[in-house]
């Protein structure tokens, strides 16, 4: 039996819980002292450095390319002053006559609506519920649209319009753009998703799927355009009452007009 005076040595002996206790660490201040006089080194070698700098003269800075910054002469306003000339490095092209945004008929075309400016009373009549559009548009801060329409041969009738919105508060115009172009592809409407315009992200064109057909009328095919740029939306109507629509050709009348945005 042993004896009441040995004693197991506690650096090894498992404890009555199975858990090994840990051996004692050794050499933890040394360790400590030697990175506190690291630390104390690199400060001050710093405050050394920054002392022998702060004795040096400062280095001048080399000369400018061009010494002296030419500004424009200030001229007294005349008869040619404009709003526009007065902001000139404010000026973007949305700013200035709407109407010469529009894209250009074909040549041959017959023009049905020259270029012109048309209220939001005028622009909602084209839709189904044109009371519900207007109220829209007076809703989303509508600040002036432009349209133009031309036919082809009899056959062809097409309807551009843009519509500039106020975007103060909020993005308008591609809330607009994003409201219309949300239904087309239903079977009421083209039937499908449409195509992206080139170098658009958001543009679309759609050529129905099925011509309109009227009792006493020859089918007429659709096609329609809805995209935005900046503060401006645009709306292109493209009517044939002879055949299907020449898709590449009203991509490339799409492309154009976002162009022009």
């Amino acid at each position: 039996m042993e004896s009441p005076e040995t004693v197991p040595d506690q650096g090894t002996s498992p404890d009555p819980y199975g858990t090994p206790r840990p051996r004692p660490r050794r050499g933890r201040r040394t360790t400590a002292l030697l990175a506190g006089a690291a630390v104390l080194g690199v400060l001050a070698g710093a405050v050394t450095g920054y002392a022998v700098q702060y004795q040096r003269p400062p280095t001048p800075l080399p000369p400018l390319a061009q010494a002296e910054l030419g500004t424009p002469e200030l001229v007294p306003a005349d008869g040619r002053t404009t709003a526009r000339s007065l902001s000139a490095n404010r000026w973007v092209r949305s700013d200035g006559d709407l109407r010469d945004l529009l894209v250009k008929k074909p040549k041959g075309a017959r023009t049905e609506t020259k270029a012109d400016w048309v209220g939001p009373a005028e622009f909602a009549g084209g839709f189904e519920r044109p009371d519900g559009m207007f109220e829209d548009m007076v809703r989303a801060d509508f600040r002036r649209a432009a349209t133009v329409g031309w036919s082809e041969r009899g056959q062809i009738h097409v309807t551009v319009t843009i519509v500039q919105f106020r975007d103060d508060q909020s993005l308008e115009a591609s809330a607009f753009a994003a409201g219309q172009q949300r239904y087309m592809g239903d079977d009421d409407w083209a039937g499908n998703n449409g195509s992206a315009i080139a170098g658009s992200t958001s543009g679309r064109t759609w050529v129905f799927d099925e011509p309109d057909r009227q009792p006493g009328y020859n089918p007429y095919y659709q096609a329609r355009a809805v995209a935005f740029r900046g503060d401006i939306a645009m709306d292109i109507r493209y009517d044939n009452n002879a055949g299907p629509v020449p898709k590449k050709a009203f991509e490339a009348l799409a492309k154009r007009q976002l162009e022009l945005l």
